[in-house]
């Protein structure tokens, strides 16, 4: 059984979505974004970004089934 990834504190729907969103325009290769995250959410560290861009990640195809 594969450990559940905890939700990092400052994740909400809207970042998660914002990558979707991110992803589906192609202005980025995904491992580079944290930074338009951030361009959105300035209020986002670069690291609270990174934590919610791997969990955007690893949680993807479990989003999308």
């Amino acid at each position: 059984m594969a450990k559940q990834l905890a939700r990092p504190v400052k994740c909400d729907e809207k970042h998660l979505r914002s990558l979707d969103v991110i992803r589906e325009m192609g202005i980025v290769n995904m491992w580079g974004g944290a930074e338009p995250l951030r361009q959105v959410y300035p209020e986002l560290s670069e690291a609270q970004a990174a934590e919610i861009l791997i969990y955007w990640m690893e949680t993807f195809s479990d989003r999308h089934s």
